[in-house]
């Protein structure tokens, strides 16, 4: 260790990626001695080692002095300054009220600069890109050799590089030229293609050149252009008629879009016409004695979400159990009607026998409403919009009886119907399928273990979703 300098640095990186953010071109600055030098570590630990006749090396811990910056360690990114360049450091001016005890600590190493100047270069720390270096994690532990006694002093405090940054003397004087325009840049550009291109960019250049519109020939007939387009806007539609046609062209029931309360977004009589309502007789349920007896009076008796609601509407009284059984007895008839429609094509007739538990009124109105006639043809047929349209119409009623709060699984297992389609219906209808919480459920009358259980919601003013926009 004899002819290795006094002064030492021992690195300690403490994960890979410091490591390589910051290589080992580490130089040491010491700011206590007469003389100011700097000495690359890489270097002093590529000589040869010799052979020592000096003392066995100890190590100590040395005494924190205060007062003093002591050494630094710097990194040069790109220019590497010459040995014998000065440094100097610089830190911010601080307060006149601050303390004795903080006047006579060390200065904060994170608020020095550290400059230097060589012949024709200048050195100045970057202070964004040392904090950057300060933050990696990347810390290194200064050592002082004395080659006398052989004792290494390990400074107390870790370091963190200063990252530099140089500027030419020469340059600095010379204003900055500004950034090139978008229209120099693209004339450039071609120049650049025209000369040294292949044959397919050069091609590619006068396609462009052909394809290019020379605005200030337009500048003459731009009036009759903007005439021109004026005059042909006139039979668009403005964004008032556009909303209205759109929300005509839904395939859902007669909405309010003004309505305050989600019994009021879709009227009773705009689902069941009020000639129809008058039709309807739920006298026989009355007489019935059983559940059996009741179901059988249905048009439609496989469904289990109209079952269960019979049941519950036996318990009310008055008016809203009437109201109750033939809201249950049209979409009964309702779901009968859609399971007729599975056949190429519908007769009256049969159609009447089918649904005998309703009058005959009902069946007309759903053959006229949900059903269309080929040109020339007497015989009714479901499309995919007039399936869409009822089934929104049942969905309509069904959150009547839901206390607008339905449950989309057992609807879609009665009508054998996938849960995501029959969410997206009542998606159409404004609906938002949610968990209910503790206060809906109360008002709901139900249990805790339905906490879980997602439901389509109906809230008021009624929101429709919005068309999803395609990627460009």
């Amino acid at each position: 260790m004899k002819n290795q300098p006094n002064l030492l640095a021992s690195t300690s990186i403490s994960n890979a990626s410091a490591r390589a953010a910051f290589p080992l071109n580490l130089f040491v600055i010491n700011f206590d001695a007469k003389e100011i030098k700097t000495m690359s570590t890489a270097k002093s630990f590529s000589n040869k080692r010799k052979r020592d006749s000096s003392p066995e090396a100890q190590f100590e811990l040395a005494e924190a002095t205060t007062g003093k910056v002591g050494p630094l360690l710097v990194s040069y990114p790109a220019l590497q300054a010459p040995s014998s360049t000065h440094f100097k450091c610089y830190s911010r001016k601080k307060s006149k009220l601050a303390s004795s005890k903080e006047k006579n600590s060390t200065e904060d190493e994170q608020d020095l600069l550290v400059v230097g100047e060589a012949k024709s270069v200048e050195f100045v720390s970057n202070e964004e890109e040392s904090l950057r270096a300060a933050g990696s994690g990347c810390r290194y532990l200064l050592a002082v050799r004395n080659t006398r006694t052989g004792t290494i002093s390990i400074l107390p405090s870790p370091k963190s590089p200063y990252i530099l940054t140089h500027v030419v003397k020469a340059l600095k004087s010379i204003p900055p030229s500004a950034a090139p325009s978008k229209v120099q840049y693209l004339e450039a550009k071609t120049a650049l293609g025209e000369t040294f291109g292949t044959k397919k960019q050069k091609a590619s250049i006068r396609a462009q050149e052909r394809n290019r519109i020379d605005v200030s020939a337009m500048e003459s007939v731009m009036t009759y252009v903007m005439d021109s387009i004026e005059k042909g806007a006139e039979g668009l539609l403005t964004a008032e008629e556009n909303k209205e046609a759109a929300d005509n062209a839904r395939l859902i029931p007669p909405f309010s879009v003004t309505a305050e309360d989600p019994a009021e977004v879709y009227p009773l009589h705009d689902i069941i016409p009020e000639a129809e309502w008058k039709a309807l007789s739920v006298s026989a349920f009355d007489a019935a004695q059983t559940e059996r007896e009741k179901i059988a009076l249905l048009a439609y008796r496989k469904s289990t979400w109209i079952n269960d609601h019979l049941k519950a509407s036996t318990d009310g009284t008055g008016k809203s159990k009437k109201k109750n059984f033939k809201i249950l007895l049209y979409i009964s008839a309702m779901m009968a009607f859609r399971q007729a429609g599975f056949q190429k094509s519908l007769e009256k007739e049969k159609l009447y026998e089918r649904l005998g538990a309703v009058p005959g009124i009902v069946t007309d109105s759903l053959l006229s409403r949900f059903t269309e006639t080929a040109r020339g043809s007497s015989s009714y047929q479901i499309t995919s919009a007039t399936k869409t349209r009822l089934l929104t119409h049942i969905f309509a009623l069904c959150l009547k009886l839901d206390g607008y709060a339905s449950n989309t699984t057992v609807i879609a297992h009665d009508l054998s119907m996938a849960v995501t389609e029959v969410n997206q219906l009542f998606k159409s209808l404004g609906c938002k399928i949610t968990k209910l919480g503790e206060r809906e459920r109360a008002r709901l009358g139900l249990s805790d273990s339905s906490a879980d259980e997602k439901r389509a919601v109906l809230n008021a003013p009624v929101e429709f979703p919005k068309p999803r926009l395609r990627k460009k």
